[in-house]
């Protein structure tokens, strides 16, 4: 994990071109090595936000920062496995110690175990379902919910497959992690709404350009839940597809 920087104070200047409603934010961005989360990294920064991105790789967290063209007090980089509670106060902690606040968590961690009947799956099949998404989910909320809830203001957007209340035949451990997944999001949707951050789930059929959603599509999307005109929406399954 990147040592944290000198305490550069509070964001509140908002960059040339910039919405007037959006304002400069701290988002924090997980699984943003891979294909959607860098675009999702390059979109915000170019926006003017500061941006926590957390991943398992640092060459490739380095890699991605370098190519950002962001100023060190507007970046902060962290390898570190999800699942490991420990970890994700810790990174916490030194995101809200480098930023003062976090102000969005979007969670773009995959993963995916499939292609087998209920019979052929293994509970360790089972086990690295719930790891990568029930166990990854749960810890980042304890860790960073406190800290969008203090802000008046927040956003907490996730990705899920539109399978989940409908599943097909052999991606019954996937779909069943990720249905426990979305309950997390919606739970978090309720206890947040007094303090006025959002929740929402984007589902889509795949990531890819020719039989599912495109990732400028759904960054699309994550920008418009991002903005102040999507304030009311919260505790949604919207449907990408």
């Amino acid at each position: 994990m990147s040592s944290p920087a000198p305490h550069p104070g509070p964001l509140r200047s908002t960059p040339e071109g910039l919405p007037k409603g959006e304002g400069a934010k701290t988002i924090v961005i997980t699984g943003a090595t891979g294909a959607l989360g860098n675009l999702t990294a390059h979109t915000f920064a170019a926006r003017g936000h500061a941006l926590a991105l957390l991943g398992t790789n640092q060459n490739k967290l380095d890699a991605l920062a370098g190519g950002l063209n962001l100023p060190a007090d507007r970046l902060f980089t962290a390898a570190l496995n999800l699942r490991d509670g420990e970890a994700v106060h810790a990174t916490a902690e030194a995101v809200s110690a480098k930023f003062d606040r976090v102000h969005a968590l979007i969670h773009l961690v995959g993963g995916w175990v499939g292609g087998k009947t209920l019979p052929e799956t293994s509970a360790e099949d089972l086990n690295m379902m719930l790891h990568q998404h029930v166990w990854t989910t749960f810890h980042l909320f304890r860790s960073f919910s406190p800290k969008l809830a203090s802000n008046g203001w927040g956003r907490v957007i996730t990705i899920s497959p539109s399978t989940v209340s409908n599943p097909p035949a052999q991606r019954g451990v996937y779909n069943a992690a990720k249905a426990a997944q979305e309950n997390l999001v919606l739970t978090l949707a309720a206890e947040l709404k007094p303090f006025g951050v959002t929740a929402n789930i984007i589902q889509v059929r795949a990531i890819d350009a020719d039989s599912g959603t495109t990732p400028a599509e759904i960054v699309a999307a994550l920008l418009y839940l991002f903005s102040d005109e999507a304030g009311k929406i919260s505790g949604a399954r919207i449907p990408l597809y």
